[in-house]
């Protein structure tokens, strides 16, 4: 139940209180009690209204407290964001129709190589299971007495229980709801059957390399089951709570994994697309409107990959002012470095002498061939009010969803007709390529249908 909801049920349980109590209310506020006379409120009204009226205080204290100290979660589901609703039609059928008529275009493989996010460490407590979708598979992500997150394939080999359905966790082990069956999570061998003799040498689920940075679960997929060829970097700010958390946004995008980071080096259309204000919202065909836009951001970007050894990142450094009514406001100029780490995950680093330091990390998850779960969580400095990184996150937010109206909506154009201004998104898929590999899994196409 969340704090504001909480303190009007308090609220209303203290008035049904004193209603049941009997007697009036007037009597124990004193000085109001002429004001409420001249109203007309006594005996049972004055219960009344005294009880609507602490709620309604509750409900404020409560909805205060949640604007200034809670985290801001905002979790968007598949056909919340980007879909034209026309016709009637709610907005999951906008996003069905949506996605049965666009043309896919020529797709690169759909599942590169590197680490991506599970969950945050917090959404999975000691002794907990989750069944995750995650590279079109189910996966089973619980969490051992020892403390540590463990990733092991869903469907347990004996006959195809799902272990994250009902399956609980022993020492550092899952047990299989249906037939008891025990597996460790560190290398997923089977080390009990309790009504067998003997375990087989052989019997095992498939258990996934996994990393805990950042107060993330992360796992690494590789399409030849290669080991982790880099590491995630910790950003000790987090890791020593110098840096809190401070809220987290998620949007699912009907899009291939590689448009979404191709956006760092799509330098044109921040001009275009993110010039608006944040006051004109995500819808596009409203974004322009006259109305608003005397709010106006600018941008100053540039991208460019690392070197060895660190040629699995990026980095896209931007420089953001904003002007109202035509004037610039320094004091809120922000300089953000934003550094890309493999495929699926961004640090975009904020540091800002009025709005303070911190990150929102930026991940994306292939859930199926053409569905990715892209989260947005911020860890920013303690010292600093809740309400400002969750203005940062919500303005974040909606100018990502701006993108996500274009993603959920585009064609991937394989060969893209290009002036010399973009030649930096060039530059970017030749980079991405390197997560590629031979045996990288493909969409098939046959006779209108897709295949995976």
């Amino acid at each position: 139940m969340s704090n504001a909801k909480a303190a009007a049920v308090i609220g209303l349980g203290v008035g049904a209180m004193l209603i049941t109590q009997g007697g009036d209310p007037l009597d124990s506020v004193g000085s109001w009690y002429p004001i409420w006379s001249e109203m007309g409120l006594r005996g049972a009204p004055a219960r009344a209204f005294f009880c609507f009226s602490v709620g309604v205080l509750f409900f404020a204290i409560g909805w205060l407290y949640r604007l200034l100290f809670s985290p801001l979660e905002l979790l968007r589901s598949p056909e919340d964001v980007g879909y034209v609703e026309e016709d009637g039609r709610t907005k999951a059928q906008a996003a069905n129709d949506a996605r049965r008529r666009r043309k896919i275009g020529e797709l690169p493989p759909v599942y590169p190589n590197g680490w991506y996010r599970v969950l945050d460490s917090h959404m999975l407590q000691r002794g907990e299971v989750k069944n995750v979708s995650i590279l079109g598979e189910q996966v089973a992500v619980f969490r051992g007495h020892d403390g540590k997150a463990y990733v092991v394939d869903a469907y347990c080999p004996h006959l195809g229980a799902n272990l994250a359905v009902g399956g609980r966790v022993f020492g550092n082990c899952i047990e299989c709801p249906f037939h008891g069956w025990q597996f460790q999570g560190d290398n997923g061998v089977c080390v009990k059957i309790p009504y067998a003799e003997k375990v087989p040498d052989f019997a095992s689920v498939r258990s996934w390399p996994t990393c805990e940075v950042n107060k993330q679960i992360l796992v690494w997929f590789h399409c030849d089951g290669e080991e982790p060829q880099w590491i995630v970097p910790e950003q000790p700010e987090i890791t020593n709570d110098e840096w809190v958390y401070r809220g987290r946004t998620e949007h699912f995008i009907n899009a291939h994994i590689q448009e979404i980071p191709e956006n760092a080096a799509d330098i044109a259309h921040l001009s275009h697309l993110h010039t608006p204000g944040m006051l004109s919202g995500a819808d596009l065909r409203y974004t322009n409107s006259k109305i608003w836009e005397f709010v106006q951001h600018d941008w100053k970007v540039d991208w460019k990959p690392e070197s060895e050894p660190n040629k699995h990142c990026s980095q896209m450094f931007v420089k953001h002012a904003l002007r109202v009514f035509g004037c610039h406001w320094p004091l809120l100029d922000v300089s953000v470095v934003a550094r890309q780490v493999g495929p699926g995950i961004v640090f975009l680093l904020f540091d800002q002498t009025f709005l303070g330091r911190g990150v929102i990390m930026h991940c994306v998850t292939p859930v199926e061939p053409l569905l990715q779960c892209v989260t947005h969580t911020i860890f920013y400095q303690s010292n600093i009010p809740p309400v400002v990184p969750k203005f940062i996150l919500k303005v974040e937010c909606i100018q990502f969803e701006r993108d996500v109206m274009i993603w959920n909506n585009k064609k991937y154009v394989s060969k893209p007709l290009l002036v010399k201004e973009d030649s930096a998104i060039q530059k970017h898929r030749r980079w991405f390529s390197q997560f590629y590999s031979e045996n990288s899994p493909r969409l098939q196409y046959q006779r209108d249908k897709l295949d995976f």
